[in-house]
C-alpha cells in the first residue's frame, strides 16, 4: 500500500534544483481555506519552537517521462501546498520590491526561491492546481503578480476570489511583521522565508489510487492523539506521586476543579494555560528561552514550573481558572451582572486574546483599586477594539498576545480608574485608523469578516429592544443561530425576475449585485432566513410563518424599521444605509484614550 513515508523539510520537498511538480487531481474540490486557516499558519511559522509541523500529504507517482522530471498528483494536502505557495510567493515578491538593497548571498536566494515555485527547466509552476473554481487561472495571476515567470490571466472579479486573498493576506502580514516588530520589510519576509522553508512535511507515497483513498480515509478517521494539556496533566499526577507532594488522588482533584472552571472545551484550557502563564510570568519562576507562552513550548513551560514548585503552581491554576470561567463566560448564569454581559460581549466579537488582561486585572483587583464597574468599562473598551481589530485585521493577530502582555507591565503603578486611561492608549497606538476602519465598514464587509457583521447588526438590534421587544438574536437550535444575517438583495446567482426589473435590467443588475451584495448597508438580521432566499423585495418584506407570524422584515427588529416602509431596493438605497450603518457602528464602537490628560468617558448601555 505505501511506497514510501518519509519526513522532509519544506526546501527539499521544494528544490531549487530539483524537477518534481505536484498536481491537484480534478477530482479535488476548489481551494477552500479561510482568513482563520492563513492566520493560524503564519502565526505557528513565527511562533515555531523549532521547525514547524505542517502535517501529512499523500502523493501518486504519475510520471510517464523521467527526462521531464516527477510528477506527483497530490491526493491529499491541496490545501496546505497550495497555501504554503501561496505564502512564499508573498515573501518572494515582497524581496523581489527591495532587490537592489540586498547582498548577493540573499539574491542568490531570491533566485532559489523563485525556482521552488516555479521550475526553471520549463517555467512550469511545482504546484498546479485544478481549474474548477477558477482556480488555476488565479494561482498562475498570483505567480505573475508576485513578480514570478508566469503568464498569468485576469478573470472578473479575481482579487474577490480566496486564492487571490490569500496571497495579499500574507503580503499584508508581511508588512505587518515588519511594522509591528520594527524591522524592516526585507528582514521580515526572511524570517517567514527562513521559517516556512525549514517546516517540515511527511510526505507520504502510495502505489495506486485504491492504496491513496483507503489510507486517506484511515488517517482522517484515526483516534485523537494526547493533547498538550493531557501530557500535562499527565506530567503533574507523576510529579505529585514522585515526590510526594500530593498523592495522585489529590493531584487529580486540583486537575479536576481547574477543569470545572474552564468548561470541557480543549481549546479553552489550552488557552488559559498560555494566558496564565503570560499573565503573571513576572511572578514565576523563569523558564529558559520561554518569553512568552505558545503552542509549541507550552508543554516544557510547565514541566519545568511543575518540577520547582508543583503544589504552588497547581493552586495557583485552580485559582485562576475560577476568574478565567467567569471572562470567558463557561457557565450561563441566571441572573448575569452588567459585567458578565460585557465579557459576553467580549467573548461574542471574539476577544479571548485579552483574556491575559482581564484574568491579570482581576486576579490583582484589591490591589489596583478596582471595582467591577472599573474592569467593565475595560472590558467594553476591548470589545471595541476587537471589533475594529477583527475587521481590519490590525494589529495582526500574532501581535495581540505581546500587546496585552506589555499593557499589563505599562500599568505599573497605576491604580483604580487610571488604569482604564493606560489601556486605552495601548489599545489606540496600535488599531487602525478611524478612517481605514469606516473604509472597512463601507465595504463589503460580509466578505472580510462575516462574524463581525453580524455581531455590529446584533448589538445595535440589541440597543433599541425593551424588556417587552427583547428578543434573543444569540439563541442556537443544533449548533447553529437562528437569527442570522439576510441579504436583503439576494447574493446567490440567477436573480429572480422582479429583482432583475426593479435594478434596470440583467447586465445592470449583475454589476449592482456585484458590488453591493456583501455591504453593510444590505445586510440585516432575521430568523429562519432560508425561508426568504431570493425571493422579491416585497415578498421578503411581509413574509409570514406557517403560523402567520412575521419572519421578514416586519419581524420587530429596529434594525428592519426603514425597510417595513420601502417598496423596492436599489443601489441608492443600499449606499445610503450603509453609510448610516457605517456612522452608527463607529459611534457604537468607539476606541477613546487620554484626551488633555483626562480619560474620555467610555461605557456601554447594558
Amino acid at each position: 500500500m505505501i511506497k514510501s513515508a518519509n519526513q522532509y523539510p519544506v526546501h527539499t520537498l521544494f528544490s531549487h534544483e530539483g524537477n518534481v511538480l505536484y498536481k491537484i487531481p480534478p477530482y479535488q474540490r476548489e481551494y477552500s481555506w479561510h482568513k482563520a486557516q492563513w492566520e493560524d499558519l503564519f502565526e505557528d511559522l513565527i511562533d515555531a519552537d523549532g521547525a514547524h509541523f505542517l502535517g501529512t500529504i499523500i502523493t501518486l507517482d504519475q510520471t510517464t517521462d523521467a527526462l521531464e522530471g516527477s510528477i506527483l498528483q497530490v491526493v491529499d494536502g491541496q490545501q496546505r501546498l497550495t497555501t504554503l505557495t501561496l505564502l512564499l510567493a508573498a515573501v518572494y515578491s515582497v524581496l523581489k520590491e527591495h532587490i537592489d538593497s540586498l547582498d548577493d548571498d540573499t539574491r542568490t536566494d531570491v533566485t532559489n526561491l523563485g525556482r521552488q515555485l516555479v521550475r526553471k527547466s520549463d517555467g512550469q509552476p511545482r504546484v498546479t492546481p485544478q481549474k474548477q473554481g477558477l482556480n488555476l487561472f488565479d494561482y498562475l495571476k498570483v505567480l505573475e503578480e508576485a513578480g514570478l515567470p508566469v503568464e498569468g490571466e485576469w478573470k472578473p472579479y479575481y482579487p474577490s476570489r480566496r486564492i487571490a486573498k490569500c496571497y495579499q493576506y500574507f503580503r499584508s502580514a508581511i508588512l505587518k511583521l515588519a511594522d509591528t516588530e520594527d524591522i524592516a520589510e526585507t528582514e521580515a519576509a526572511l524570517r517567514v522565508h527562513e521559517a516556512a522553508l525549514k517546516a517540515v512535511i511527511v510526505k507520504i507515497e502510495v502505489v495506486s489510487h485504491s492504496d491513496a483513498f483507503v489510507l486517506f480515509e484511515s488517517l482522517n478517521n484515526r483516534g485523537m492523539p494526547l493533547s498538550p494539556v493531557d501530557l500535562i496533566k499527565n506530567h503533574l499526577l507523576a510529579e505529585s506521586e514522585k515526590k510526594k507532594i500530593m498523592n495522585v488522588d489529590q493531584a487529580f482533584r486540583h486537575w479536576n476543579d481547574m477543569l470545572t472552571s474552564l468548561g470541557d472545551n480543549y481549546s479553552t484550557q489550552e488557552r488559559f494555560l498560555r494566558h496564565y502563564y503570560n499573565a503573571f510570568k513576572s511572578e514565576l519562576p523563569d523558564v529558559p528561552n520561554a518569553s512568552v507562552a505558545t503552542k509549541s513550548n507550552l508543554i516544557r513551560i510547565y514541566e519545568d514550573l511543575l518540577e520547582r514548585d508543583l503544589k504552588k503552581v497547581a493552586d495557583a491554576l485552580v485559582t485562576a481558572s475560577k476568574i478565567y470561567g467567569r471572562i470567558n463566560c463557561v457557565v450561563e448564569l441566571d441572573r448575569p451582572t452588567s459585567l458578565d454581559r460585557a465579557f459576553q460581549r467580549l467573548l461574542r466579537v471574539q476577544g479571548a486574546p485579552s483574556y491575559v488582561l482581564l484574568m491579570w486585572l482581576m486576579a490583582k483587583q484589591d490591589e489596583l483599586e478596582l471595582n467591577e464597574a472599573d474592569i467593565e468599562a475595560i472590558a467594553d473598551l476591548l470589545t471595541s477594539f476587537f471589533v475594529r481589530r477583527n475587521l481590519t485585521g490590525y494589529p495582526p493577530t500574532y501581535a495581540l498576545t505581546k500587546l496585552f502582555m506589555t499593557a499589563i507591565d505599562a500599568i505599573d503603578a497605576g491604580r483604580g480608574e487610571d488604569i482604564f486611561g493606560i489601556v486605552a492608549e495601548k489599545l489606540t497606538a496600535v488599531s487602525a485608523s478611524d478612517d481605514e476602519f469606516r473604509a472597512r465598514l463601507l465595504g463589503r464587509i460580509y466578505d472580510d469578516n462575516t462574524d463581525v457583521a453580524r455581531f455590529a447588526l446584533t448589538i445595535l438590534a440589541e440597543d433599541e429592544m425593551t424588556k417587552e421587544t427583547a428578543v434573543d438574536l444569540w439563541r442556537q437550535e443544533k449548533n447553529h443561530f437562528v437569527w442570522t444575517i439576510e441579504h436583503i438583495l439576494p447574493q446567490g446567482e440567477n436573480l429572480p425576475r422582479a429583482w432583475v426589473d426593479m435594478l434596470g435590467g440583467k447586465e445592470v443588475a449583475a454589476e449592482v449585485q456585484e458590488e453591493h451584495k456583501h455591504r453593510l448597508g444590505n445586510l440585516t438580521i432575521t430568523a429562519y432566513n432560508s425561508n426568504l432566499g431570493n425571493k422579491s423585495f416585497v415578498e421578503k418584506r411581509d413574509r409570514l410563518d406557517s403560523k402567520g407570524r412575521p419572519i421578514g422584515y416586519r419581524n420587530g427588529l429596529s434594525l428592519n424599521a426603514e425597510l417595513v416602509t420601502l417598496d423596492s431596493w436599489t443601489s441608492d438605497d443600499i449606499e445610503r444605509r450603509t453609510q448610516e450603518l457605517a456612522s452608527r457602528v463607529m459611534s457604537r464602537f468607539p476606541l477613546p484614550g487620554p484626551v488633555n490628560g483626562d480619560v474620555v468617558e467610555f461605557r456601554f448601555n447594558n
